[in-house]
């Protein structure tokens, strides 16, 4: 059994969880104001568009990180009458919006630097002021991303560890920026244009990531191969299920939600069927913590093969109706099993044992319910039988 847990992490119940996400956001704002105005004022002193496109690329960090408050904030609502399943998947919503927001910051860029490359000889030289900035730049957003994973691991937050690797993708731009200014420096005047390109594809392709991941949960996509085969390895070693085949799973932020079509003996008892379901729940839930929530079909293990359709099939009352003139003058109350197996019915009926009194009535009685059930074209089968003694017992 494959049980995911993560005992160094914190729980998704954890009250602190919110504020823990809200306290690294707010680090990674404070961060991002300050390395947007620096790139951006000294690019503009020092006549470096790799720099200025580094700065348009905090600053998009910047309106991400105010997406992702945005999104912790109101991703912990609980479930109510419009949202049964919570609100989690706004933290995908923003995941989705960080990744469109990065692959447009980044189209913008290629754009801009390409149009400057066909204006070589009208470009300034660049100042070394901005190697500095971009070194500085590059210190601060490394140490960044290296914060918030650790953070995001420890809260197993998808949206955190997406952020934090938006900041990894700061920094190698920050390091292809400082590259492209040496270059410039060293008398390459393209340099600095190519590093700017350079950072616009890279800004693109992770915003393209994060979006498709983004998307693959909004359309439902179900857990890895991996997962799901240890989740279906515990549910068929739960006692009282005969075999599973039916399995869905999904994601939903943080969490997975499992839907399960268990088989059972098909003549236990309804309260029993419903036992072993809320059993196989629970040790789902207890053995992948990253599970919310179960959801148990019961289906009898005769019946597999079986469409399911329930098309002409006689409901309890309708056969009670036709037993009601055979029963009437029995001295105590019959009882009526229904099996629904195979598109077919078998009924077992259970007769006081005071019926017994008169062979021949009770003979007779036999004959009537069996002439009255077995007319039926959808009963497969019929018993019977005489309850002689009962012995009522109760620990209330």
């Amino acid at each position: 059994m494959n049980a995911q847990k993560n005992p160094s992490g914190v729980s998704f119940d954890d009250p602190g969880r919110h504020g823990m996400t809200q306290r690294v956001t707010w680090v990674s704002v404070m961060v991002n104001v300050f390395l947007t105005a620096a790139q951006v004022v000294a690019g503009i002193i020092a006549h470096s568009q790799g720099l200025i496109a580094d700065g348009l690329h905090s600053l998009s960090d910047l309106v991400c990180d105010f997406l992702v408050l945005f999104a912790a904030h109101h991703s912990k609502d609980p479930a109510d009458e419009s949202h049964p399943y919570g609100h989690a998947r706004i933290e995908t919503a923003a995941s989705f919006a960080l990744g469109a927001i990065l692959a447009a910051t980044g189209a913008g860029i290629i754009w801009s630097a390409a149009v400057k490359l066909e204006n070589l000889d009208s470009l300034p030289a660049v100042a070394p002021l901005a190697l500095w900035t971009a070194i500085l730049a590059l210190v601060a957003k490394e140490g960044l991303f290296r914060y918030m994973l650790h953070v995001g691991e420890r809260l197993r937050s998808p949206m955190l560890i997406a952020n934090a690797w938006h900041a990894r993708s700061d920094a190698a731009s920050s390091l292809v920026v400082a590259v492209g200014i040496i270059g410039n420096l060293g008398g390459y005047n393209f340099a600095d244009s190519v590093a700017a390109i350079i950072v616009g594809f890279m800004i693109v392709r992770m915003g393209v990531v994060f979006a498709w991941d983004a998307l693959q949960e909004l359309i439902d996509t179900g857990l890895s191969v991996e997962e799901v085969t240890s989740i279906r390895q515990v549910i068929v070693d739960t006692p009282g299920v005969t075999s599973l085949h039916d399995l869905r799973t999904r994601r939903m932020a943080h969490r997975s939600l499992v839907d399960a079509h268990v088989c059972v003996d098909p003549r236990i008892s309804v309260s029993e069927g419903h036992h072993i379901a809320e059993l196989t729940r629970q040790r789902v839930l207890e053995s992948h913590e990253s599970v919310s929530d179960v959801l148990v079909h019961v289906d009898v293990a005769d019946d597999v093969d079986h469409d399911g359709s329930l098309k002409g099939l006689p409901t309890r009352s309708e056969l009670m109706s036709l037993l009601t003139p055979a029963l009437a003058d029995l001295p105590g109350p019959a009882r009526l099993v229904l099996h629904y197996l195979g598109g077919r019915i078998e009924a077992e009926v259970y007769l006081p044992g005071e019926a017994l009194a008169d062979a021949s009535a009770a003979s007779r009685m036999e004959a009537e319910i069996g002439r009255r059930l077995i007319e039926h074209p959808l009963v497969a089968a019929l018993s019977v039988n005489y309850r002689r003694q009962v012995f009522p017992f109760s620990r209330d």
